[in-house]
């Protein structure tokens, strides 16, 4: 199933972008072995068994243990991928890092994932998305003017970072058909979100973009491009920036052209009052009807809750059950072939089998055991 089948991932622990970036190639049909830490805590124990890491099967190994770094080479040796996530020199120092898994299969993709990059002053410090939007430039322009808001760790993390990952293993998948070598992707989480900002960065260099927050127009600056109260304390999103949907917005709303134009930044204020104040005089859904068949841009702003079963999404569906979890269905679709959810993955669960087909015997397993290497 799905555009990848017959792909060959090897996943290496991790939290985040990493996993993420698992289920989506697992998602879209590749064949992903995990392995998984012998014992999880706190938030990187509700990856391996939960639904982000689904679709997979799983071998739990400590790499530091004797044989364990063996176990991961023989893994890559047999994969046409390896995805990690560990800060930069851990995979060198446990013996498992580029230059021993490709020197075992030449047309290997070493996939790496960290926040800073491979080097630089950073590159061995701590980080979490919120640090690398900061140093990227991304932070500073997100929220009211006030002071910037973390978009929670939707940009470095999962779009800077898991992303771009992905993107990076499949071009260098169409470069190894050309050239029969693998190579290492080094993806930075401050990087790939640095390259989401491409567009205001364009239009900065061009004088239309203000590093003031809530000041331009796609920053919710603009009266016709940001979010308004209803009366019944929840929220529509209006999106009207080209003048037809601006127009249709005003009749919508029983406003006329005597409105104050959002095309001039000194009439912001004034637009945006009068927005606000006719919002409020109905409810969210209420508005939500009469805009739904309008091309004004207008759409109530649901919550995690709502949002599937919302009629579009519903059509579309879009979203699907995983475990105890309702998630969004792989994307993108496919029309010859379709990617598919995976089940839960139990951490440790194919051990036996994959350590057997990697040329283990039974008493080899039994060593690896003893030696605390494999759970």
């Amino acid at each position: 199933m799905g555009p990848l089948a017959g792909l060959r991932v090897l996943e290496l622990p991790a939290i985040g972008p990493v996993p993420f970036a698992g289920m989506l190639l697992a998602d879209l049909g590749a064949e992903v072995v995990r392995v998984d830490k012998l014992s999880e805590s706190g938030l990187a124990g509700e990856f391996p068994a939960g639904p982000i890491g689904r679709g997979r099967r799983s071998l739990r190994l400590d790499a530091r243990r004797p044989g364990g770094a063996e176990v991961v080479l023989r893994l890559a040796a047999s994969s046409d991928v390896l995805i990690e996530g560990f800060r930069p020199g851990v995979a060198e120092r446990l013996g498992i890092g580029p230059a021993q898994a490709l020197a075992r299969n030449p047309r290997l993709i070493y996939g790496r994932m960290t926040g800073w990059g491979q080097d630089g002053p950073l590159a061995p410090t701590a980080g979490h998305d919120i640090t690398y939007l900061a140093i990227s430039g991304l932070l500073h322009g997100i929220g009211p003017a006030s002071m910037p808001v973390p978009p929670i760790n939707y940009v470095a993390d999962f779009g800077g970072g898991a992303l771009f990952l992905v993107t990076g293993v499949l071009a260098a998948l169409f470069s190894l058909a050309a050239t029969g070598t693998g190579q290492v992707v080094d993806t930075a989480m401050i990087e790939g979100a640095a390259y989401l900002g491409s567009m205001t960065r364009t239009a900065a260099a061009a004088g239309a973009w203000s590093d003031k927050r809530a000041a331009n127009r796609l920053d919710g600056g603009a009266p016709n491009y940001r979010c308004y109260e209803c009366s019944d304390g929840r929220f529509v999103a209006v999106g009207a920036l080209e003048p037809q949907f601006w127009v249709a917005l005003l009749g919508a709303l029983g406003l006329d052209d005597s409105a104050p134009s959002p095309y001039d930044p000194a009439h912001w204020d004034a637009c945006a009052d009068l927005l606000s104040a006719t919002f409020k005089t109905r409810t969210r859904d209420e508005w939500a009807a009469r805009f739904e068949s309008l091309d004004a841009c207008v759409a109530p702003v649901l919550t995690l809750e709502e949002a599937p079963r919302h009629p579009h999404n519903v059509a579309r569906a879009a979203y699907t059950s995983v475990g105890d979890a309702t998630l969004a269905a792989p994307a993108p679709r496919f029309s010859a072939t379709p990617g598919a959810t995976g089940p839960l993955t139990t951490p440790g669960a194919d051990t036996e089998a994959i350590l057997a087909e990697l040329g283990y015997s039974a008493s080899e397993l039994d060593e690896l055991r003893a030696g605390g290497t494999v759970g």
